[in-house]
């Protein structure tokens, strides 16, 4: 099985938290988990074998964030019975498309 997700932490009114440095915090706490990720400008993509391993990363992650308010957003794709890798989720549209699936500019 493979558990994909999407994860976007942030704090969210307050004049204090300083966004960078706590988005980085928010990235460094899922590195005390079992699952593999990759930052994008606008939220991580996380890989697991276990659901609850993504929750957990999940948590850890909002908790990492010191501000008086944090917005999470998680989007979850569970695959129960089969192992897709999120490069082989990427592969499958590049063959549809031909090409690398970002501008060719």
């Amino acid at each position: 099985m493979t558990v994909t997700a999407m994860l976007s932490v942030a704090p969210l009114d307050d004049a204090d938290a300083e966004f960078d440095a706590e988005i980085a915090k928010a990235i460094d706490a899922l590195e005390a988990f079992d699952v593999e990720y990759e930052t994008n400008p606008m939220e991580t993509t996380i890989q697991a074998d276990e659901l609850s391993e993504v929750f957990d990363a999940a948590q850890a992650a909002t908790e990492a964030v010191d501000a008086s308010r944090t917005i999470t957003d998680l989007k979850i794709d569970h695959f129960r019975e089969e192992r897709l890798d999120v490069e082989e989720k990427v592969d499958r549209v590049e063959t549809h498309l031909g090409r690398p699936a970002r501008s060719q500019r």
